[in-house]
């Protein structure tokens, strides 16, 4: 049976909050689902309520607020099943990666997990899902097998690759429903080589790890972040107070002290080793308590010294992250999803905590960011926008225009009447 809560009654503010607090919203109802059954039964009240729908798990993604709509929260829906033999697991809509990993770990297997183990699974994969096994394996969207999604007239669909919602589910987010479980492949992997070089903000150091990339195996995935680092007691002693740029190493093969030898001279903290994949989660160690951001991304063709120059420059307030693109993501997966830049090279990520100057001045900052990378940028990805804009601004400037036009087409079809437009929104 699902819980409803309303504005000013106990437990409404716990079920509405979430990792991103920079989001705030306000909705008549909310509705805690623990079954399929629920959902349904929450997407018919909305219906006939003429209300708006935005789902949330975990809220790390959190696009538009959900002020006077219906707000279905997942977070009860735990469900995780593993079949080793078919080398796949079936979650339901609340579960995080942690969960899986850990799960699918016991049978000698990994998923196609990112760098926080507490983010949920079906927002992530719906995103795209770009992972710590991205450049060998591909995108988390790639691998998905089947999808049980709520539409917009309250029935609950199974969908498999035969159906166009396949195609426009992995990548277009919850535009056209509420998913409620999902199955995927998992990986033959149990430890990987990894962890964290740390070092001083140099520019030196960014231009070592680009050329270190140049030619680099499919097995390694691998970003560098340059992190203003407080000066407070939790923070390890040697990167206190410091800008430290920190190169993230997620290797599958054999000889990962040799791959990396080239890179360890003058390392402020070394964190490399072999890991079950059970440890991803320290690579990146992002921090898990709650808090205000706003992030956004552009793909790019090349990182050469003068965009190296440019993102040090505005790198003072802001998380700056490089990834390296390529290997398997630059290959047409079996079954394509929703368009995904495969001729970029590097992503550029800008992430930053909302503070005494608002929204506004990160937006103005990032901007100022952007438009110096402008004449390398080839677009930008789902996965790392964080309410930049409008949602439809952001969804115009991530999706091809073929794309556009068909998952409008989609949407059209499956939510006429615009039920889910909290979100990214494509029509």
């Amino acid at each position: 049976m699902n819980i409803v809560f309303k504005p000013g009654q106990d437990g409404y503010e716990a079920e509405n909050s979430g990792f991103q607090t920079a989001v705030s919203s306000k909705p008549a109802v909310v509705v805690g689902a623990a079954s399929a059954n629920d959902v349904i039964d929450a997407v018919r009240f909305a219906a006939a309520h003429d209300l708006p729908v935005a789902v949330q798990a975990t809220g790390h993604g959190l696009a538009v607020a959900t002020d006077d709509g219906l707000l279905i929260s997942t977070r009860r829906m735990t469900g995780v099943e593993i079949d080793a033999a078919a080398g796949t697991a079936r979650v339901e809509a609340g579960v995080r990666w942690g969960a899986v990993i850990e799960a699918a770990g016991r049978h000698g297997l990994a998923p196609l997990s990112g760098s926080s183990p507490d983010v949920g699974v079906v927002g992530y994969t719906l995103s795209g899902g770009f992972g710590l096994m991205a450049r060998r394996y591909g995108r988390a969207a790639d691998h998905v097998r089947s999808l049980d999604v709520v539409t917009a007239d309250g029935q609950l669909r199974h969908v498999t690759p035969e159906s166009e919602l396949f195609w426009a589910l992995r990548g277009g987010r919850d535009n056209f429903g509420v998913v409620t479980a999902l199955e995927f492949d998992l990986m033959p992997v149990t430890t990987l080589y990894g962890g964290g070089l740390y070092f001083e903000v140099d520019a030196d150091v960014l231009r070592a790890w680009r050329d270190w990339t140049a030619g680099a195996p499919d097995e390694l995935t691998t970003s560098l972040a340059v992190i203003p680092f407080p000066d407070l007691p939790m923070v390890p002693e040697p990167l206190r107070g410091k800008h430290i740029a920190h190169i993230r190493i997620a290797y599958l093969g054999e000889d990962g002290e040799a791959l990396v030898a080239p890179l360890r001279t003058g390392a402020l903290m070394d964190t490399l080793k072999t890991m079950p994949f059970t440890e991803s989660g320290s690579i990146a160690a992002e921090p898990p308590n709650p808090h205000p951001y706003h992030g956004t991304n552009a793909t790019v063709s090349e990182l050469n010294d003068e965009m190296i120059d440019a993102i040090l420059e505005h790198a003072a307030d802001s998380v700056l992250i490089v990834d390296l693109l390529g290997g398997e993501l630059a290959r047409p997966p079996a079954l394509p999803g929703v368009g995904w830049d495969r001729e970029a090279a590097f992503t550029v990520r800008a992430l930053s905590v909302v503070g005494s100057g608002g929204a506004e001045a990160v937006r103005q900052a990032h901007r100022k960011l952007f438009d110096a990378l402008a004449p390398w940028s080839t677009g930008r990805l789902l996965p790392f926008v964080y309410g930049e804009n409008s949602p439809t601004e952001q969804a115009t400037a991530i999706y091809l225009a073929a794309d556009r036009d068909r998952l409008a087409h989609l949407k059209t079809a499956y939510d006429p009447s615009n039920m889910f437009r909290l979100t990214h929104l494509v029509g």
